[in-house]
């Protein structure tokens, strides 16, 4: 039930400020693990190889082969990392001036790395799965713009709400274009335990904002359906969320969702979630 679904197009932000020093932790909050790792390792190898460098230029360390970056960079790790095997140690001034700097270094370091590690251990993130498509097809009578919502956790998301939110293309009096938001009313916002799959729908009806439109109408407005979800994860107790949008190539017109459910003769109930991205054409 993995999500393969992307985009078809993204807002480029031009002209934005950037901070990197406040935002180099968030970034790291969302790399993923293997990212995440590889930057904070190369950041401590890079920095043993600049204390290695003052070693190697400047001397003073005991029972280090003279000339050797080696053995330089060797006592900058044990250094930072307060292992002090003993076998080579500062003899002279500024030796001991450059260990005492790197000493306070590696303490923040590894305070700031143990932070990191920590916060992404504790965040809880969502692995909340959303179809490939919306579809609009008839429901109980009604035309309904429908699409499926799960959770790929062995776990449930608890509380969890749903909101949709229509964007369209609009031109002004003035002849400005405008990008209008309006809220879809569904038909259940509220799933109070979210497992596999959730369908959401919104009936088409005269209240709704897409009554009356035709496929081409949807091409013209630029129509894009941006869901959001959040509730909180069964295990950690602490709030998830997940938020993805829908391109017109994304709607499709005339289709239904496919069952997932079935009824084995015995009355248990079955959920194939190899369909969850199925759908057929009315």
């Amino acid at each position: 039930m993995a999500q393969e679904q992307q985009r078809t197009s993204q807002v480029i932000i031009v002209g934005a400020r950037l901070h990197p020093l406040r935002d180099i932790y968030h970034l790291l909050l969302r790399a993923s693990w293997t990212r995440a790792i590889s930057l904070l390792g190369a950041v401590y190898v890079v920095m043993n190889l600049a204390f290695a460098i003052c070693y190697w230029r400047l001397g003073g360390v005991a029972n280090m082969t003279p000339g050797s970056f080696k053995d330089a960079f060797f006592f900058s790790v044990q250094t930072m990392a307060t292992i002090g095997y003993g076998g080579m140690y500062p003899q002279s001034e500024i030796a001991n001036v450059l260990m005492t700097i790197e000493s306070i270094c590696g303490v923040f370091v590894t305070a700031i790395f143990t932070g990191l590690v920590f916060s992404k251990f504790a965040r809880a993130s969502a692995r909340i799965v959303f179809s490939r498509n919306v579809v609009i097809g008839p429901h109980d009578g009604v035309k309904t713009l429908m699409l499926r919502i799960g959770n790929d956790r062995n776990d449930s998301v608890l509380d969890a709400r749903v909101r949709c939110v229509l964007t369209r293309t609009v031109h002004t009096a003035e002849g400005k274009t405008f990008y209008r938001m309006v809220d879809l009313k569904l038909a259940r916002d509220v799933a109070p335990v979210l497992a596999r799959a959730f369908v959401i729908m919104h009936p088409i009806d005269e209240d709704s904002p897409l009554f009356g439109l035709t496929p081409a109408d949807y091409v013209e407005q630029e129509i894009e359906v941006m869901v959001s979800v959040s509730g909180l994860d069964e295990t950690t107790m602490q709030p998830v969320h997940a938020v993805f949008s829908y391109e017109d190539p994304q709607i499709l017109h005339d289709h239904r969702l496919a069952d997932v459910l079935s009824e084995k003769p015995n009355g248990n109930i079955i959920m194939d979630v190899r369909r969850f991205h199925d759908v057929e054409r009315i």
